[in-house]
């Protein structure tokens, strides 16, 4: 295991939608792993955090 690895992510997030009654916002999130150059989109924040959890357990 490498001392001194790195795992950077960049996370986007885009207005998607509002509901109309509530008001609530729906989000689109864009997670890039940087170093992999791998992109994944997803609707939660949960989802995000998620992904990138287990991509740092993995590594």
């Amino acid at each position: 295991m490498e001392i001194n690895q790195i795992m950077s992510f960049v996370v986007r997030f885009q207005l998607a939608a509002i509901e109309k009654e509530t008001g609530k916002k729906q989000w689109r999130i864009k997670v890039t792993h940087v170093q992999g150059e791998q992109e994944t989109l997803f609707d939660s924040i949960e989802e995000a955090m998620g992904l990138m959890q287990e991509m740092v357990e993995e590594a």
